[in-house]
């Protein structure tokens, strides 16, 4: 990961927030013979004692979760919205562009769990992610039909063993090349717009 010491969070609650709010992740890993894997959950987040736990769900019989079986290192990454910058809206444009964007890597070790651990699992997810009056909380399904879905999936936790992050924001650009860059990222797509947004808050402080 890069990791300059300007593109990072004034404190750990940010990056904890980060993820938080954006708990849809690429968890990646090995199988036994080396070959990258990779798939996309929504995971929840523990803490028990000074210890950081990450929770999700995956499909059986599925290349990813055999690997995860064969090899429990794995890295969880969590991102939200990117963009261009480019060096023409910088205060000397004779530079390089970039790409501005915030990540955090999870290292850990995962275990799956066992079913009662993935009906608890379950219910946390919907009542996390619905309203609480939501017709779809686990709760509120056919039990038989709970059942049934469980039949395919398995639960695991990761226990968190490094993070690291990125929250590249230009901040290593002057005062008004930043402002440039806010005024210009405003009038792109979300993406950039949602940027633009966290520079401006960030600026203000």
């Amino acid at each position: 990961m890069y990791d300059i010491p300007y593109f990072k969070a004034e404190n750990p609650k940010q990056v904890i927030d980060f993820m938080k709010a954006n708990p849809f992740v690429v968890l990646c890993g090995s199988n036994e013979k080396g070959i990258p894997v990779a798939t996309h959950l929504p995971l929840l987040m523990e803490e028990r004692g000074n210890k950081l736990f990450l929770q999700g769900h995956c499909m059986k019989k599925q290349g990813h979760t055999e690997a995860y079986r064969q090899n429990p290192r794995v890295l969880a990454i969590f991102s939200d919205a990117h963009t261009y910058v480019s060096a023409s809206w910088y205060e000397n444009k004779q530079t390089a562009s970039t790409w501005n964007y915030q990540a955090v890597h999870v290292n850990g070790l995962l275990r799956f769990l066992d079913e009662d651990a993935l009906l608890d699992l379950l219910t946390r997810l919907t009542r996390n992610f619905e309203k609480p009056d939501s017709p779809s909380l686990v709760e509120r399904l056919d039990p038989q039909y709970v059942q049934q879905m469980m039949k395919s999936i398995v639960a695991f936790e990761i226990e968190v063993t490094a993070i690291e992050h990125v929250f590249k924001l230009s901040q290593n650009r002057d005062e008004r090349s930043y402002q440039h860059i806010i005024d210009h990222l405003r009038d792109l797509d979300p993406g950039a717009q949602k940027i633009s947004e966290m520079m401006e808050k960030k600026n203000k402080g």
